[in-house]
């Protein structure tokens, strides 16, 4: 038995560890909430974060877009104590261009979001966490226990046991298999992400400006797609069930958004490299139980559809924690407190599965060109699709501000326009 399994023995009812399986904003999320409430509460806890990447230096590269939204501003600040890292921003987004086959329409933002590179966000909340304590094992999972009255952590350097394991792995397979392997949990359904940027020059992306050009293609295999300024390059993104590098080269090919960047100013060593990654479409299944929990990503606790990612990761992190430490570590605890903390995100799943289905099937028969020609007099229509794009408002309220009697009546009166 190792030396850790032993004195975690020894100091028996006094001490009560903590495994967080991912070291991404939902895993920090969790080990920070902890560390910060466990003396308000007088529980001592012990937290280990177990990630096999390392963020600093940027070894790794995470197909994520890096925007964080405004109200993470106060999240990170008033929830974990962390300075928001406005000094990590590439350029504030200061609104959106949205774009459908034939039309377009400018959504100007109040409260601008700044885009970053992931792979810093990380390595800025990893630092975060070691500076206050939160042990960090760079290792992979390989494997767990789960018993009455105890979690065994099997990484690839040392056993681990705890109290509770926090499962907050992304999508990533290995981690998701070796839970299902000892619990109920099944993995969120998933939709596949390309990820690929340029740098086009200095006066190029001063001629692009500050603003995320979010685009409707009429192929039904790209369900969105984005370009992003990001001080020096452009970073282009699109998903779909079938997102792949030809997809994405599909995507770069058409005649708008080779209009904007011009293929020709593509000059850097690392510009069209393809990055794939994955992104959650559905909840999880029992994505908690005795002596676990699932966070972000790999709970599908993310805003459906689009964006606002990082902040759904870490509210869910928070209120994770919040539950371990206030009311235990059960199945029972976990369903009435984890679970109804969440309904703001759960509960607008079903909202974001149907505008998802209803954007790519309008995209599709370019219905969607009517949609923004009204929205350029109607006030709620602008604020339907700003919502929608940007993240900031919940998908029911988008349906509310869409589906309004003024907004339905100038969209069938643009169809004949």
């Amino acid at each position: 038995m190792s030396e850790i399994m032993v004195s975690v023995r020894e100091s028996g009812k006094d001490l009560r560890r903590v495994v967080i399986l991912g070291g991404g904003p939902a895993g920090v999320a969790c080990a920070l909430a902890l560390n910060r409430l466990a003396p308000e509460t007088g529980k001592p806890v012990q937290i280990t974060i177990v990630e096999g990447k390392q963020f600093k230096g940027e070894r790794h590269y995470n197909p994520c877009v890096g925007v964080l939204s405004p109200i993470l501003s106060d999240l990170l600040e008033e929830e974990l104590g962390v300075p928001f890292p406005y000094h990590l921003s590439r350029t504030k987004i200061t609104g959106y261009v949205l774009h459908t086959q034939g039309e377009e329409i400018e959504l100007t933002d109040d409260l601008p979001s700044i885009a970053l590179r992931r792979v810093h966000f990380d390595a800025y909340m990893a630092e975060a966490a070691r500076n206050r304590g939160v042990g960090w094992i760079r290792a992979r999972g390989v494997d767990l226990e789960l018993h009455e009255s105890y979690v065994i952590v099997h990484t690839e350097n040392e056993p681990i046991e705890a109290d509770v394991v926090v499962g907050a792995f992304g999508l990533d397979e290995g981690s998701a298999t070796m839970l299902a392997r000892a619990t109920p949990y099944r993995a969120p359904k998933e939709l596949s992400s390309i990820v690929t940027k340029c740098h086009p020059g200095e006066k190029a992306m001063e001629a692009f400006g500050s603003r995320i050009h979010a685009f409707l293609p009429v192929d039904p295999r790209i369900e969105f797609g984005g370009i992003t300024p990001k001080g020096n390059h452009l970073t282009f993104n699109i998903a779909g069930k079938t997102a792949d590098t030809p997809l994405m080269r599909t995507f770069l090919s058409q005649p708008k958004v080779d209009q904007m960047i011009g293929l020709n100013g593509f000059h850097h060593s690392k510009d069209l490299r393809f990055f794939k990654g994955r992104f959650p479409s559905s909840l999880a299944h029992e994505y908690y139980g005795n002596r676990y929990v699932v966070v972000g990503d790999a709970a599908g606790l993310v805003r459906p559809f689009k964006g606002k990612g990082i902040t759904s990761a870490v509210l869910s992190g928070v209120r994770a924690a919040k539950t371990i430490l206030i009311h235990g570590v059960s199945k029972q605890a976990f369903h009435d407190h984890y679970r109804p903390a969440n309904q703001d995100i759960t509960g607008d799943l079903l909202y974001g599965q149907a505008a998802r289905l209803i954007t790519i099937n309008l995209a599709r028969y370019r219905l969607l060109n009517p949609v923004l020609r009204a929205a350029a007099t109607n006030t709620d229509l602008q604020s339907a699709l700003h919502g929608a794009v940007s993240g900031h408002l919940p998908y029911k309220q988008v349906f509310g501000k869409a589906l309004s009697p003024r907004s339905v009546f100038d969209i069938v009166r643009a169809l004949f326009v």
